[in-house]
């Protein structure tokens, strides 16, 4: 294999260190998710760099000759390489000491075999080592092996010491879609969170969201290894039953992976946005275990599913972040999941697309939602979904597909009319929005010509009364 790496800057400086290491007798090898980018193709983007053979001392004067050293990381034995992407370090041996992921005792030994330093590890594709200057890829645990079948697995058993590596195995699983090792999903059913904090939490499920090729499989494998309990708002969805006319592939967890894979295939790129459609499109049936009824007809329903999807959703996502302003947005779209077909249907007017703006805030994302809702129900043929297309076509017509319909008259625009500022304010703008949705007016002159009707109407109401 070999290494590439766009970034000239970047690729002087790997070279530079592991000249300086060798001619001081040590050697310095690019380990973890890097090497194993590299055999996938991908370039690298950023370094970690462990050093064998050198004592912390004598390493950190090595590289302050060239660099500037940041060194935050010091009592881990980690170096960070100021204004570079390259992270540098002494093999460390590490023993469990407490509840978590933060409860390890860390050792730095430069003496340690690279064998010894990879069982550390959590899984044997993190577990490889390159030397840049043989150009030699060092695979103790058989991670190449691994990678190449497709497997994730797990390298020793001192996997079970930090639950994180379970929320670690979900994503891996779903970035490069691969199936996880039936002893390693034995191992992940004897591991309990232990507290794990929110922060640590997000930071997976986002990953999961955000760069799983195929979501469906860390959700499959979530639950093959006995962690979907602590996700209760997901686990209610297995055995869920749907309308087989409607939903012919199943229940709703079947159904759900099926739109995250949907949603997976056509990410915008844009992070904020990707996020809010993803953990949408994840939650949007929530409500249905709550909902579902079977009629006298035989028939399965899940009527107002949608709005009683918030709570369950709010639940689930309150668990993994405290970001409210992200958390409202995805449960608007959870609410409103089902507007673009019910708009389309009954060929809504332009005033019942601006208010599903103003719930919503943004269409083209709700859009993007209701289509992976779409398309998740396989075998069922997918027509494009022409209700995504025509409501896209109506809130662009009104300039509103990617924002919320903005108040045209403001306060500032009474004041100028005469009127004093106070309570009765609210009532007056409020009466004046409805009416800018309702469509009575489109710019600031007729919103003002409007104004003055009302409150014309109003003072003459005034003087009858």
């Amino acid at each position: 294999m070999k290494l590439t790496i766009p970034d000239p800057k970047l690729r002087r400086a790997l070279v530079t260190i592991c000249r300086k290491v060798r001619a001081a007798g040590g050697r310095a090898l690019v380990v973890g998710g890097t090497v194993r980018d590299a055999l996938l193709g991908l370039p690298a983007v950023d370094l970690d760099l462990e050093v064998y053979g050198l004592a912390p001392e004598r390493l950190q004067a090595l590289l302050a000759e060239d660099f500037q050293l940041d060194l935050v990381g010091k009592s881990f034995g980690v170096i960070k390489l100021r204004g570079l992407p390259i992270d540098v370090s002494l093999p460390r041996r590490e023993s469990k000491r407490g509840l978590g992921h933060k409860g390890f005792a860390v050792c730095s030994d430069p003496h340690l075999s690279l064998a010894e330093a990879a069982a550390r590890r959590d899984f044997t594709i993190n577990a490889m080592a390159y030397d840049p200057l043989e150009e030699e890829l060092l695979d103790p645990h058989g991670g190449a092996r691994d990678l190449e079948a497709g497997v994730l697995r797990h390298v020793s058993e001192h996997f079970v010491e930090d639950p994180l590596r379970v929320l670690r195995a979900m994503q891996f699983a779903a970035r490069f879609e691969l199936r996880v090792a039936p002893e390693t999903v034995a191992l992940c059913r004897r591991i309990e969170p232990e507290g794990l904090a929110r922060e640590r939490r997000w930071e997976e499920w986002k990953k999961l969201v955000l760069a799983g090729r195929r979501p469906s499989l860390g959700l499959a494998f979530w639950r093959d290894c006995g962690w979907l309990r602590y996700t209760p708002e997901l686990a209610a969805l297995v055995d869920c039953p749907q309308d087989p006319e409607w939903h012919p592939e199943g229940d709703v967890w079947t159904h759900t992976l099926h739109v995250m894979d949907a949603f997976a295939g056509e990410r915008s790129g844009d992070e904020h946005d990707d996020l809010v459609v993803g953990f949408a499109c994840l939650c949007h049936d929530f409500g249905k275990p709550a909902t579902t009824v079977i009629g006298d007809d035989g028939r399965i329903r899940s009527p107002d599913h949608e709005s009683q999807g918030e709570a369950p959703t709010r639940a689930f996502l309150g668990r993994l972040t405290n970001q409210k302003e992200l958390i409202d947005e995805v449960v608007a779209l959870v609410r409103e999941h089902l507007k673009p077909i019910q708009l389309y249907r009954s060929r809504a007017g332009p005033a019942a697309v601006r208010r599903l703006a103003r719930r919503v805030g943004r269409i083209d994302l709700l859009v993007r939602v209701a289509r992976a809702d779409h398309r998740g129900r396989p075998p069922r043929p997918f027509d494009g979904f022409p209700a995504g297309r025509w409501l896209l076509e109506q809130a662009e017509a009104l300039a509103i597909a990617d924002r919320a319909p903005r108040p045209i008259v403001q306060g500032r625009h009474l004041i100028a009319l005469g009127l004093t500022p106070g309570r009765h304010f609210g009532p007056i703008l409020r009466a004046l929005f409805e009416a800018q949705l309702d469509g009575a007016f489109h710019d600031l002159d007729g919103g003002l010509a409007y104004a003055r009707r009302l409150l014309a109407e109003r003072d003459d109401k005034l003087e009858k009364s």
